[in-house]
């Protein structure tokens, strides 16, 4: 492990549309000791070239492919081999501001914790921004999370050194596995706290499955039963308050 170095995990399918976009804002961090673990999820489109063209360049970029198992496969591939203190997971059309990096260490150093994450603007596909940005309260608990999900993948960073590297689970392929993973280290660290400065921008498509609660809803009940270890009744009470907050967060 390399003590100042932040490892950046993008799973990588079919995102040949924004993924020269989103290279291009971790090539534009303040902060430059990164690498950038890309792993190429089975695509069939031009995404693996388009990733072996900036690895080409920039030998901070690394790139590995993997049959399409998912999200939380790629994932843990990447985490697998990263080799950095700070995991970072970046969505393939996701994008940061330049002082990401830099701002969420700073975070993590003055509160002393594991875990951060912050604000962000939210996108559409041509990168103009829809609803208002979201701004994440001050901090979370793993309680406060079981209500809402708080921390979006594209701005979280976790310290590995206190608790060592967490994994995905990859039996919930690319539904649930972020959110399983952010209340599995916070089982451990207790809480994470959210920084209000803009630091990215989450792109929603058309098909999002943020957006459409439906998809997910019978996977979040999952997450309740499975990995929190709740009672049915508890776990009822808790998707209501997810339903009901999602769709306020999506309303504005």
């Amino acid at each position: 492990m390399t003590d100042n170095l932040v490892s950046i995990i993008t799973p990588l399918y079919n995102g040949e549309r924004f993924l020269g976009q989103t290279i291009d804002s971790v090539l534009k961090q303040t902060y430059k000791e990164w690498e950038m673990l890309i792993i190429n999820d089975g695509s069939t489109d031009n995404s693996l070239i388009i990733a072996e063209g900036y690895a080409k360049r920039d030998n901070r970029i690394k790139v590995y492919s993997q049959a399409n198992g998912g999200s939380a496969s790629a994932r843990n591939n990447g985490i697998r081999r990263s080799e950095g203190r700070y995991i970072a997971l970046l969505d393939a059309d996701d994008l940061w501001e330049p002082e990401f990096l830099e701002s969420q260490l700073q975070l993590l150093k003055e509160k002393q914790c594991q875990l951060v994450f912050g604000a962000h603007k939210r996108i559409d596909e041509g990168n103009k921004e829809i609803l208002q940005p979201f701004f994440p309260p001050e901090k979370v608990t793993y309680n406060d999370l079981l209500k809402t999900c708080s921390i979006t993948c594209l701005t979280a960073l976790y310290d590995t050194v206190p608790h060592g590297k967490l994994y995905l689970h990859e039996e919930f392929r690319s539904l649930r596995d972020d959110y399983i993973y952010w209340l599995e280290i916070l089982q451990k660290c207790k809480v994470a706290y959210g920084n209000q400065n803009i630091l990215g921008s989450y792109r929603i498509l058309g098909n999002s499955v943020s957006r459409s609660k439906r998809k997910v809803i019978i996977p979040q009940y999952k997450v309740y039963r499975k990995i929190a270890g709740l009672s049915v009744v508890k776990s009822l009470y808790y998707l209501c308050q997810w339903a009901i907050r999602g769709v306020i967060k999506y309303s504005k």
